[in-house]
């Protein structure tokens, strides 16, 4: 046994290498949420997961994550500039798929109990939209199927929901999400079946 992974040892490296790059990159077409699924099925599986879990609509998930890292799992905030050339401090600790900060990453890794749970893990960057959202129902009364109200809750925060109305930017932002979302529903009407009718998973 030991001689056999001496022996290819080369070859498990370079597969796990593949695999891991497969993963970690970004879809090919992120404004279509079947082919995102039909690249990453095991997306698939983790996001009907957190729906079931949670209650909060695949498409809305996607919508958020599309809007906030465009599905790049090492996605941070852009640096602040001085005079607008020296790079300085990002303006916030967002990081990952969902670009969840730091104090609310805690506060959801204690309230589940995962534990290890990784902003650049696909699995878990779901599993918190849906939790986040699921408090957002309970706390500010907003429907899941809200997409727009639930994203700009997302994006301000519970306490700062109030105040959504005197943020314009914050408003053109949450009906992108919110035309995504509607998007991104009529796409995976399309290709259900096909997806959950598949047995083997890649990726």
């Amino acid at each position: 046994m030991k001689y056999f992974f001496q022996k290819y040892k080369y070859f498990f490296l370079l597969f796990n290498f593949i695999l891991l790059s497969a993963c970690s990159s970004i879809p090919s077409n992120t404004a279509d949420g079947c082919s995102i699924f039909n690249e990453r099925y095991l997306w698939y599986k983790h996001a009907k997961k957190a729906e079931a879990k949670w209650g909060t609509p695949v498409y809305l998930q996607l919508a958020i994550i599309k809007m906030e890292s465009s599905f790049d799992r090492l996605a941070k905030p852009p640096r602040q500039k001085i005079f607008k050339v020296i790079p300085y401090k990002r303006p916030s600790s967002s990081f990952g798929y969902s670009q969840a900060v730091k104090g609310t990453w805690k506060q959801y890794k204690e309230e589940t109990g995962n534990k290890f749970a990784s902003r650049a893990r696909f699995k878990d960057s779901v599993d918190f939209i849906g939790w986040y959202t699921n408090k957002t129902k309970s706390i500010l009364k907003i429907p899941l199927i809200d997409s727009f109200k639930q994203y700009i809750a997302y994006h301000e925060g519970w306490g700062g929901y109030k105040n959504y109305k005197k943020k314009q930017k914050v408003i053109l932002l949450a009906k992108k999400v919110e035309k995504n979302s509607n998007k991104y529903k009529k796409q995976l009407e399309n290709c259900k079946n096909s997806l959950s009718t598949r047995r083997y998973i890649i990726f």
